[in-house]
């Protein structure tokens, strides 16, 4: 059983940006892909990026792609979203996942764990 905690999030103006962590325990990160999902009020979780452990597969949500960064310390057991020039259209509250497969798309398929979410709110 795997624990994921994100953490990081908070408020930002138009073009800031934020550093997303995620501290994963009661097992190895390692062994998984690592998926960041976010969901903004009134509609669907969407996947940002996913990134499997030996960095052979980085993908990006085309909403994101060029200003969001995905990255992770196996040997820590973190994960790391990092978002610049942040819009207010990138409020939501934002997930980290553990799973099997990083798709084109940036959405982590097969997720089997999840933390609890963290809210960032893009707003002057």
């Amino acid at each position: 059983q795997v624990q994921l905690v994100e953490s990081g999030g908070g408020l930002v103006q138009p073009g800031g940006s934020l550093t997303l962590s995620c501290s994963a325990s009661g097992g190895q990160l390692d062994v998984y892909v690592i998926g960041w999902f976010r969901q903004a009020p009134g509609k669907e979780r969407e996947g940002v990026s996913c990134a499997d452990s030996d960095w052979g597969n980085i993908n990006y949500a085309d909403s994101v792609k060029g200003r969001f960064t995905i990255s992770r310390d196996n040997a820590r057991n973190m994960a790391y979203l990092q978002m610049n020039n942040l819009k207010p259209e990138d409020t939501a509250v934002y997930y980290c996942a553990a799973g099997i497969y990083c798709s084109q798309s940036g959405s982590l398929r097969t997720a089997e764990y999840w933390g609890q979410g963290t809210q960032v709110n893009v707003s002057s």
